[in-house]
């Protein structure tokens, strides 16, 4: 794609912050929620936004969309949020045009993940771009992008081990409890708030452990219970969170509150325990490092926990790289299409224009005028012409731009790009 404007007065941006450069507390200060998204959603409509995918994981929250302006998409960010424009610009990036369209390739594809290969954002990003089109907010352009992207995801997957061998906060959470907690099988573990990430985690316990003495809380109990069947849980009312956190060894956080759910007053037990909280913004408050018997440890020190499989996996990424190429290459192909497609349009609808009035001259002039015969020969004229121009514009040796003003300049064009 050269730089030009894919819209006639908008551009794509990318606007976000991560892991890189954003620690765990200012990235919960810009976490979105479903409700968060869906106001956010509803307020770029109001505001006229004409497409946006909005996504948000414990290690990322990020806008794509058409803006005259990047400060249009961060204010909805900071309207939606806790977050401030002022801790933004701190810690943000911003993409515009072809180097947003590479920075989503490189994030739904695992290679900007804060561990490498991952691809849970891919599947937010498929549930994001539904609701944005449930909502009338997915225009031509970003939806042909983001299943460009999902098809990279899905080759570099299956045809590259970049993401092979159990490498994931939650293996790196099953694997610290089993570094640091001895007996692991018997040990009381209370899994509190049902996110993605404290439900693997306690998955892989259950594989690993054959622990029987995992509980499951959370605020709504039927949630719970769903889950709780899955992996043969005990499950507790959340009236109980107190009293089972005085029996509990492992205590793992995966709730998806705004604020911490859990604090020094609430912990009454004298015996070790140790804490893993998942969650993004921190349901932990720091306050339990006050008591001499708690490990706190949270997310982002255990995504930091490397293992052989981690390394190995950095030989596959020239080849994920050489995928993202292919697949990116095939997108700005139709989007150079798309670039002259208005014009191809306009022209075909001038010269039928044509056609109608020299076919009505011949229609008046004529009594035994064949008129199937005479549309027909009308149609195929047009149709060779508006071919030998659509193959001109394809040729990368010609400036399409150009010969696009040329064109319109010649049969008095008027278009209008949609993308």
């Amino acid at each position: 794609m050269h730089q030009y404007n894919i819209s006639k007065s908008k551009y794509f941006y990318a606007i976000g912050l991560s892991y890189k450069k954003a620690d765990a507390d200012v990235r919960g200060h810009f976490s979105l929620d479903d409700t968060a998204k869906l106001a956010l959603l509803n307020q770029a409509k109001e505001n006229a936004i004409e497409s946006l995918v909005v996504t948000s994981t414990c290690n990322r929250t990020e806008i794509y969309g058409f803006a005259e302006h990047p400060f249009q998409l961060i204010q909805l960010l900071c309207d939606n949020t806790r977050g401030t424009v002022e801790e933004f610009q701190k810690v943000a990036y911003v993409y515009k045009n072809n180097d947003a369209i590479a920075h989503m390739f490189r994030v739904g594809s695992g290679l900007d993940s804060q561990i490498l290969g991952d691809f849970e954002i891919i599947s937010q990003l498929k549930k994001s771009a539904r609701n944005s089109k449930k909502l009338g907010l997915l225009n031509h352009f970003t939806e042909r992008l983001v299943n460009a992207v999902i098809q990279a995801s899905k080759r570099i997957k299956n045809e590259t081990e970049i993401s092979s061998g159990a490498t994931s906060v939650s293996f790196a959470s099953v694997q610290y409890i089993f570094n640091t907690v001895e007996n692991v099988s018997n040990k009381n573990i209370l899994l509190f708030g049902t996110g993605k990430i404290g439900r693997n985690t306690c998955e892989n316990l259950v594989k690993h452990t054959k622990n029987e003495h995992i509980t499951l809380i959370n605020r709504t109990k039927d949630k719970a219970e769903q889950i709780a069947g899955k992996f043969n849980l005990l499950v507790k009312d959340y009236a109980n969170l107190q009293e089972e956190i005085q029996t509990s060894d492992i205590l793992i956080v995966a709730t998806g509150a705004q604020r911490p759910t859990i604090d020094k007053h609430i912990i009454q037990t004298q015996k070790p325990l140790l804490i893993l909280d998942l969650s993004i913004p921190k349901n932990v408050d720091a306050n339990v490092e006050e008591l001499d018997n708690v490990t706190l440890v949270h997310l982002d020190h255990l995504s930091q926990i490397t293992d052989k499989t981690l390394e190995a996996r950095k030989a596959h990424i020239p080849l994920a790289e050489t995928i993202i190429k292919e697949v990116k290459a095939e997108f700005n192909n139709w989007l150079e299409t798309r670039k002259f497609a208005p014009t191809i349009k306009a022209l075909k609808d001038k010269l039928q224009d044509f056609a109608a009035a020299e076919l009505d001259t011949q229609r008046k002039k004529n009594s035994d005028f064949n008129e199937a015969q005479a549309e027909l020969i009308s149609n195929n004229i047009i149709q060779k012409i508006t071919n030998h121009f659509a193959h001109h514009l394809k040729d990368d040796g010609i400036p399409t731009d150009e010969s696009l003003e040329l064109i319109k300049k010649v049969f008095q064009l008027e278009t209008t790009i949609h993308v």
